[in-house]
């Protein structure tokens, strides 16, 4: 029997909960001191304590009342009002007070290169799941999928988005099959959840060569089609989609997203409450 890596998480039938702490080490360095966590999830439990006091709390929290509203101190949109001056993207980090933006999409759809380009805009820190839980797992995803499976591979998937909704002002690019599992929409509801929509076709042509473990079929192109029907559904309830053509480059992209994003926040009235504490 192959020693998991998932011994390192809490996964149901195994017991070993050697990479949570490794986990939530990885997300404070990324974030710094001056971020906090949320009140530990129950996955956390009293012996990962040390590690969350560890970490300064700020002073106020955002509690989401709902993920299609916002309180808005700048209701003005710099795509609608031409006398509106600054950059869109540092505007729209204003308009959303914190609240927490997550990309959703097939893989290859360019959601960790558009993810950095829209969270460097918007002065938001950058948070791809995927590549946490590589460095909490210590290999990489397909390593994952052929030793571990994807079931697995999934509820350490949701491990780790539950650990970064905790934070604020985070932009988190996602996993192609995160929203499968209706559990991680708790989650992604408690943010903006955007949806880069992009061509199968399109898609080919930027992952041809790499070692996607669900293309590893004898046609791949085929089985992408057939893995984005069977998603559609999910992906489709985001809170913004973004249609990215074959001719568009990330720049062009992300500033997609920031005018996407600006126009939902037109639509929403205000609905986050603030508490200090």
């Amino acid at each position: 029997q192959s020693q998991s890596h998932f011994k390192r998480f809490k996964i149901p039938l195994i017991s070993s909960m050697i990479a949570l702490p490794r986990l939530l080490v990885t997300l404070a360095f990324l974030f710094g001191t001056a971020f906090s966590f949320a009140p530990a999830s129950p996955l956390l439990h009293d012996r990962h304590a040390v590690i969350t006091r560890s970490i300064p709390r700020t002073r106020s929290t955002a509690v989401a009342l709902s993920a299609s509203g916002f309180d808005i101190d700048n209701p003005f949109n710099p795509f609608k009002n031409p006398e509106v001056e600054g950059d869109p993207a540092r505007l729209l980090s204003t308009r959303l007070r914190g609240c927490n933006l997550y990309l959703v999409g097939m893989m290859g759809s360019g959601k960790s290169a558009v993810g950095k380009a829209l969270a460097g805009g918007m002065g938001y820190t950058f948070l791809d799941t995927d590549r946490i839980l590589e460095q909490a797992a210590g290999v990489s995803i397909p390593q994952i999928f052929e030793e571990d499976g994807e079931v697995a591979f999934r509820k350490a998937e949701t491990q780790v988005l539950e650990s970064v909704g905790g934070f604020e002002r985070c932009l988190g690019s996602t996993g192609g099959g995160l929203v499968v599992r209706e559990e991680n929409w708790k989650t992604l509801r408690t943010g903006v959840v955007l949806y880069l929509n992009v061509a199968p076709t399109t898609i080919m042509t930027r992952i041809r060569g790499t070692d996607r473990p669900l293309l590893q079929t004898d046609n791949p192109l085929e089985t992408l089609i057939s893995l984005v029907e069977m998603r559609r559904e999910r992906y489709e309830r985001a809170d913004v989609v973004v249609n990215v053509k074959a001719n568009m480059d990330v720049q062009m992209t992300a500033d997609a997203c920031v005018k996407a994003l600006h126009e939902f926040v037109d639509g929403n009235p205000p609905v986050i409450a603030r508490f200090y504490r």
